[in-house]
C-alpha cells in the first residue's frame, strides 16, 4: 500500500461523487428496496444466500431511526413476498443507539419479532468500541426475552473479545466473525496483520468449541484456509461464510460449488455515498483507482 494510496484516501471527501459512484457501484446493490431485492435474487440463484443492510446509519434525530427502522421492514416483507434466501443485518446507530437506548432497543426489538414471524433472522452488526458494551447489552436482553432469532457480531482484532465469548458462553450464542475494520487505539486492539489472523483463530476455535452457530466473514484466504479446516465436518446448520457484495465473487463460487454455505452482505440505500467513503477510506489501495479515474477524466476534458 502506497504514501499516494493513503494521501488519496484521506482526500475522498473532496473527489466528485459520479467518480465515488461509478468505483463503488460494484459494492453496493443500489439506491432502492428493488435493487436489494433483485441482487439478492441473483445470488440465491447462484446458490448464495444474502444478508440485506439499510445504509444510513448516519442519524441524528429520532424520526430519521425510526425511518430507517420502518425500511427495515419494508425488506422484511419484501423477503417474504420474493422468497429470497435472506436476512437483514442492522447497525444499532440507525436505530438510534446514541440518541436513546430505550428507542434503539425498542425498534430493534420490533424488528426481531417481526422478522421471527416469517421465520427470518436478524444480524446485529458491530460498530466502534464505544458501541460494543451497549450492543451486547441489547442483544443479551432479547436473548433474555426467548428471542433466538437474532445473533450478533464480534470482531478478532479487539482485545476483549475471547472474553466476550466466554461471557456469552451460556447463549451458544450465532456469532458473525470479522477482524474489524474501525480505526482503533492500540491499548483495546490488535494493528499487527499475524496478530489479527492469530486472534481470529483462536476466537473461530472458541465459538465452534461452545456450539455456536459461526459465520465466517472474511476474505483473507489464509484465514479461509484456517476455516475450512476446521469446519470439516460440520452440518451446513453449524457455520457460514460471508463476503462482501463485489468482493472475491470467484472465491465465494468456489465455496458454493465445494458445497459449503456462504452469505453475501447486500447494502442498499439513498446514502450510499456515505457507506462508499467509509469503504473505499478502508481499502486505500481502491482510493488510489479513484484518484486515476478522476485524474483520468480531467485529462480527457484537455
Amino acid at each position: 500500500m502506497s504514501l499516494f494510496d493513503r494521501a488519496v484516501a484521506s482526500a475522498l471527501p473532496v473527489v466528485p461523487r459520479s467518480v465515488v459512484r461509478r468505483v463503488s457501484a460494484p459494492y453496493i446493490a443500489g439506491a432502492t428496496l428493488d435493487d436489494a431485492c433483485r441482487v439478492a435474487a441473483n445470488l440465491n440463484g447462484a446458490g448464495k444466500r444474502a444478508t440485506v443492510d439499510v445504509l444510513g446509519e448516519e442519524i441524528h434525530t429520532e424520526a430519521e431511526a425510526r425511518a430507517i427502522a420502518s425500511t427495515y421492514g419494508d425488506v422484511l416483507e419484501a423477503i417474504e413476498a420474493d422468497r429470497l434466501d435472506a436476512n437483514i443485518s442492522v447497525k444499532l446507530t440507525g436505530l438510534g443507539l446514541k440518541l436513546d437506548l430505550g428507542l434503539c432497543r425498542s425498534l430493534l426489538e420490533g424488528l426481531v419479532r417481526a422478522a421471527g414471524d416469517q421465520g427470518a433472522r436478524v444480524r446485529i452488526d458491530m460498530e466502534d468500541a464505544t458501541c460494543v458494551d451497549d450492543t451486547l447489552a441489547l442483544y443479551r436482553d432479547l436473548r433474555a426475552e426467548g428471542l433466538d432469532n437474532v445473533g450478533i457480531v464480534l470482531q478478532a482484532y479487539l482485545k476483549r473479545t475471547l472474553n466476550d465469548i466466554e461471557d456469552l458462553r451460556e447463549l451458544r450464542p450465532s456469532v458473525r466473525l470479522c477482524k474489524g475494520i474501525y480505526v482503533e487505539p492500540r491499548s483495546i486492539s490488535f494493528h499487527d496483520a499475524d496478530v489479527v489472523r492469530r486472534s481470529y483463530v483462536g476466537c473461530l476455535d472458541a465459538l465452534l468449541e461452545l456450539g455456536s452457530r459461526v459465520a465466517i466473514a472474511t476474505h483473507d484466504e489464509q484465514l479461509l484456509v484456517e476455516s475450512l479446516a476446521r469446519v470439516e465436518g460440520l452440518s451446513e446448520d453449524g457455520y457460514e461464510f460471508q463476503m462482501l457484495l463485489g468482493v472475491r465473487e470467484s472465491r465465494a463460487t468456489e465455496l458454493v460449488a465445494a458445497g459449503h454455505p456462504v452469505r453475501v452482505y447486500v447494502p442498499f440505500g439513498q446514502r450510499w455515498y456515505e457507506y462508499s467513503l467509509r469503504r473505499l477510506q478502508e481499502n486505500p489501495r481502491m482510493a488510489g483507482v479513484i484518484a486515476k479515474a478522476t485524474v483520468g477524466r480531467a485529462v480527457g476534458r484537455t
